[in-house]
């Protein structure tokens, strides 16, 4: 009995790796063993970087908390010991978009706390 291929499963999947690999230079884009190695590498690197966006934007915003209550003369650990204290329940993000982009509204916040 002859040995049975899918090859049509093969196919689709080899085209699944080349399209995912377009816009690749080089052989990377159109050699299957090179594309494969360069897709698989691509998608670990997506992995881990979308875990490393959340450090670096919380890191941005606590930044720019911290700028926002040194201006009133608060510490970022003693505004946001504060903040916990007296049950406001503003995040990290939503802090730091204030603090950034609505000066007043972070200034009635850091008087409230105080």
């Amino acid at each position: 009995m002859p040995r049975s291929v899918n090859s049509v499963a093969s196919r689709a999947r080899r085209k699944k790796v080349l399209k995912q690999a377009k816009g690749y230079y080089g052989r990377r884009k159109n050699v299957w063993t090179v594309a494969k190695n360069a897709v698989e590498k691509a998608m670990q690197y997506a992995y881990r970087d979308r875990r490393n966006k959340k450090r670096s934007f919380r890191a941005l915003w606590i930044t720019r908390i911290n700028a926002g209550a040194r201006l009133h003369g608060m510490s970022y650990s003693q505004f946001m010991g504060a903040v916990k204290a007296n049950n406001i329940e503003l995040n990290r993000k939503v802090l730091a978009d204030l603090a950034m982009n609505h000066p007043e509204a972070f200034k009635a916040v850091v008087d409230k706390v105080k």
